[in-house]
Parts: structure tokens; C-alpha cells; sequence
């Protein structure tokens, strides 16, 4: 990763919310949507130019489980494992999804295309089993869904 690129980033996003203590959050934000997670050097940057301990923000970027301090796939898979899902088996689908991208929950694959993430609930308990895959929302998963699910998003990548 491009340390200049990083630097720039994150003090033109600070600069974009005017040093503003209160728009950490938004500016951690933003930086995560460039590069997909929290670069080390930005969250740097940001406690430099904001006067803000590291450990400060370090423990902004770790209590929220939106935010990712390792890289992450281009493409983000989130399992709900929610009461209503996980009677209608989020397990057995997580572990498809496992076994169909070769990497375990928390993973990234090595082509960086999809992340894998076990959450504990999306909302959407009417329709479980449910998969959130950049943010739009699969209803009554089944495992035979997968392949034809995961399908559509490599189909993008090679256009």
C-alpha cells in the first residue's frame, strides 16, 4: 500500500470534516471506504493531525464491528447467526460458504474478492435464513443458493 496515497487520504478527509472531534467516526469511516479497512498509517495521521491519542483512536476503530483494522475483500459477506436464522440453519450455510471460498469466518480470499463474516443479526428475521453480500439482503437461503449467489458476483469481476 502506497504510504503517500494513505497520508493524503486521511488528511484530506480530516480536512473535509474540519478537525472536528466529534466526526472521528465519519472520518474513519471514509477512509475505510477507499481502502476497505483502517490502514495503520491512517489511524496515524489521524492522531497526529487531530492532537487525538492513538490509543483513542485505536479504540474508536476497534469498538465498532463495522470498522476493520486488516484488509478485506473487495466483495463483504455477512451471515446473519441470529436467533430466527440460526434455526433455519445459518450454520450449515455459513459453512458452505466456507468450504465454496476455501476460507473460514473473519477470512479474506486470497484474490481479495470476498470476506467472510459471521453477525449476530440483520434485522430481517422474517426472512431467515438471511445473507447480506455488499449490503443487499438474500432472503430463505439454502446451501444449494451459494454457488449460484457467489457466481453473480465473479461473473463481475471478469467484465
Amino acid at each position: 500500500m502506497d504510504l503517500k496515497a494513505i497520508t493524503k487520504t486521511a488528511r484530506d478527509t480530516i480536512k473535509k470534516y474540519n478537525r472536528d472531534h466529534s466526526q472521528i467516526i465519519a472520518i474513519l469511516q471514509d477512509i475505510q471506504g477507499v481502502y476497505n479497512y483502517l490502514p495503520k498509517e491512517a489511524l496515524s495521521v489521524i492522531s497526529e493531525e487531530m492532537d487525538v491519542p492513538l490509543s483513542r483512536v485505536y479504540e474508536i476503530a476497534t469498538f465498532y464491528n463495522s470498522f476493520s483494522l486488516k484488509p478485506r475483500g473487495k466483495h463483504m459477506i455477512e451471515i446473519c447467526a441470529g436467533t430466527a436464522c440460526h434455526v433455519q440453519g445459518a450454520a450449515n450455510i455459513l459453512d458452505r460458504f466456507e468450504r465454496e471460498l476455501g476460507i473460514k469466518r473473519g477470512e479474506t480470499t486470497q484474490d481479495g474478492l470476498f470476506t467472510l463474516e459471521e453477525v449476530r443479526c440483520l434485522g430481517c428475521c422474517s426472512l431467515a435464513a438471511v445473507v447480506r453480500l455488499d449490503g443487499n439482503i438474500y432472503p430463505f437461503v439454502k446451501q444449494d443458493d451459494i454457488p449460484r449467489i457467489l457466481k453473480k458476483y465473479k461473473k463481475q469481476e471478469v467484465k
